[in-house]
């Protein structure tokens, strides 16, 4: 059988589905996970730092799980924000038919679940946040952050975790070069080996800070 990933489109892999319980979004709940997908019986850790070290997600708009997996992410955004469109994107078929489960499970109506091809070209976001597909190479990793991170809406946050033996620091110091004028990148957590690294796309003119009278 040919190697299996959980970046993989069509995991060959027996599905072996499962219900584990977790804590989104400050409550325990019950999910559907399955083989041939991302931390299938767990939270991972990554995913946890990011979850514990990132602000209330915007009230509205659309956001954006990038690499949902089966969905803790888009799941807990779209629980905090019922009244935002949450789209949690990944390559993976099984992944997504997880989250749309999940969705149905815990009564959330406002996740769209899809392909990256499958998000309209003409949605900005108003936050992104990303446990990113590290293991599919520095070449692929950055090709996916260089599609995405632009359609941040003005004033608004990119949040992505990355083990620190895994590179975080040289994807920080990627970043800081690739998005010059118009952004700025910085660490904003460290935790458990994971760094959160945030990625500001400013306004017209650039946001900053306010002048309290």
């Amino acid at each position: 059988m040919a190697e299996d990933h959980y970046f993989s489109a069509s995991p060959a892999s027996a599905e072996n589905l499962r219900r584990i319980r977790v804590t989104l979004a400050g409550s325990d709940v019950d999910v559907t996970t399955a083989g041939g997908v991302f931390s299938p019986d767990h939270i991972d850790a990554g995913t946890a730092v990011l979850l514990a070290n990132t602000p209330p997600p915007p009230r509205g708009g659309n956001l954006l799980d990038l690499g949902c997996g089966w969905g803790p992410i888009a799941l807990s955004l779209a629980i905090e924000s019922p009244h935002s469109t949450v789209w949690a994107v990944d390559v993976n078929e099984r992944a997504l038919d997880l989250v749309r489960r999940n969705a149905t499970t815990l009564g959330l109506s406002n996740i769209n679940a899809v392909g990256p091809d499958d998000v309209p070209d003409d949605i900005p976001f108003r936050t992104i946040r990303s446990n990113p597909p590290i293991r599919v190479g520095k070449h692929e990793l950055h090709g996916l952050l260089e599609r995405w991170i632009p359609r941040l809406d003005e004033r608004s946050d990119g949040w992505f975790v990355v083990q620190r033996n895994l590179g975080s620091d040289s994807l920080q110091r990627w970043l800081a070069a690739s998005f010059t004028t118009g952004y700025s990148v910085h660490r904003a957590a460290t935790g458990r080996g994971f760094r959160v690294l945030k990625v500001r796309r400013h306004g017209t003119p650039q946001s900053g800070p306010l002048d309290l009278i």
